[in-house]
């Protein structure tokens, strides 16, 4: 099977690189263009192209997926299909070029959490149980008919890092026995059912900080969703502070926001409803360090209002 590639994050690379080992033709990758990254804004390539660079598979970075010259490039490589994972969305004049289709990998059990960011929703809302989805794009954004899927367990610890990298792995071995399936011709197609479809937008910088009226579940589990990248925040004394890891408190809620405990290794805060325990921050302009580190040097005190 002539396949190329289309992706860009760290997530993409399991899959990427199980596909790069197996018996089938990965042709090509393509990826986004460099662009400025870190403190020192260099212009650098994403890990799907420094991947494919290290392992000397062609990489193709095409500013726009419309452009003639790009598409007239892909058409002379007569690739079976576009494999897509953590990329962007395909114009329909893209998707007529494969032969068979474009198969994409998409972290949730579909219909449900269509959209950029289903991991962190399925973490913000609670869910104990997600899933991995293989399925024929259309050009309505994942709605097309479903090929393989597999459940997920959600640990009480995972966060949004952590959750991640375990799917992206799961989801390569999803992919190659998706690919293997469509070679074998004994695969079989299901639609996914529009009424059961729920949807996980891209997060915004507003969704990261820290409404503490709501209740410890609701709070504990956005912060659990963005950690460790973008991340949760609130303001201590002017000055953003993020939180990356917390646990449920037994302690009872009084003013939302208010330290009600403060000691050398215990930082509680109310909420709308019950309490949380602060485990990991980032205060701007430092390194992420444990709550312990964190009061060493931090003038806060009971009775502080965070927000």
């Amino acid at each position: 099977m002539r396949l190329i590639f289309m992706g860009n994050p760290i997530f993409a690379i399991p899959t990427l690189s199980l596909l790069h080992h197996s018996q089938h033709d990965l042709i090509a990758v393509v990826t986004n263009p460099d662009k400025p990254r870190g403190r020192g804004r260099r212009y650098l390539p994403t890990a799907v192209a420094k991947f494919a660079s290290e392992n000397s598979i062609p990489i193709l970075k095409p500013a726009s997926l419309k452009d003639n010259m790009f598409q007239e490039s892909i058409q002379e490589m007569n690739a079976d299909l576009f494999i897509v994972v953590a990329f962007k969305i395909l114009p329909k004049s893209l998707l007529k070029i494969p032969a068979i289709g474009s198969v994409n990998l998409h972290p949730s059990v579909l219909p449900k959490y269509r959209g950029a960011a289903p991991i962190q929703w399925v973490l913000m809302n609670g869910k104990s149980k997600t899933g991995l989805t293989t399925f024929f794009l259309k050009p309505k954004v994942d709605t097309g008919d479903i090929i393989l899927q597999k459940k997920v367990v959600i640990f009480p610890d995972d966060d949004g890092g952590n959750l991640s990298h375990r799917m992206s792995r799961l989801g390569a071995h999803i992919m190659l026995d998706t690919i293997n399936l469509i070679v074998s011709g004994k695969f079989q197609t299901e639609s996914q059912k529009e009424e059961k479809a729920t949807n996980a937008p891209k997060i915004t910088p507003e969704m990261c900080c820290i409404d503490w009226l709501k209740s410890a579940f609701e709070v504990h589990n956005l912060i659990r969703a963005l950690s460790p990248v973008p991340a949760a925040h609130t303001f201590l004394m002017g000055k953003r502070l993020k939180i990356l890891e917390s646990s449920p408190s037994s302690r009872p809620a009084t003013t939302p926001g208010e330290v009600v405990e403060c000691n050398h290794n215990q930082l509680v805060v109310s909420c709308g409803v019950g309490c949380i325990k602060i485990l990991d921050v980032q205060l701007e302009g430092k390194q992420r360090m444990s709550v312990e580190k964190f009061l060493l040097g931090a003038r806060i005190k009971s009775g502080f209002i965070l927000g």
